[in-house]
C-alpha cells in the first residue's frame, strides 16, 4: 500500500480522503454481506429450505382486493369499492341528486 503523508495534506484533502475511505469500507461490507447471503441461501436450498423459512420469517402477505360495493347502472364494468377516490361517475350521480344506495351491488348480482 502506498504511504500517504497525512501531515502534508490540507484539511479539505483529509476530509475527502476520510469520505473516500468510509465509502470504500461501506462498499466492502456490502459485498461481504451479499456474498454471505448467497452462501447461506445456497446452503439452505441444498437442504430443501428457503432462508426465510430458516429465519422464521413469515411469507409475504399479499393485499387482497376489496370487492366492489357500487356499480355504474349503465356500464356494469365500472365499479367502486367505496374506498379511495370516488370515481367520476359516482361524483356526477351524487351531484345530480342520486344516492349512493342506488348503486349498491346486491349479493345476488
Amino acid at each position: 500500500m502506498a504511504d500517504i503523508d497525512l501531515n502534508s495534506m490540507s484539511l479539505d484533502d483529509l476530509k475527502k480522503l476520510q469520505k473516500d475511505v468510509n465509502k470504500a469500507i461501506d462498499g466492502y461490507e456490502d459485498k461481504q454481506r451479499k456474498a454471505a447471503l448467497v452462501a447461506v441461501d445456497a446452503a439452505a436450498k441444498k437442504m430443501g429450505f428457503t432462508l426465510a423459512e430458516l429465519m422464521g420469517m413469515p411469507g409475504k402477505k399479499t393485499k387482497s382486493a376489496s370487492p366492489p360495493k357500487y356499480r355504474h347502472p349503465e356500464n356494469p364494468e365500472q365499479t367502486w369499492t367505496g374506498r379511495g377516490r370516488q370515481p367520476d361517475w359516482m361524483k356526477d350521480a351524487l351531484e345530480n341528486g342520486h344516492s349512493k344506495d342506488e348503486f349498491l351491488i346486491s349479493p345476488a348480482n
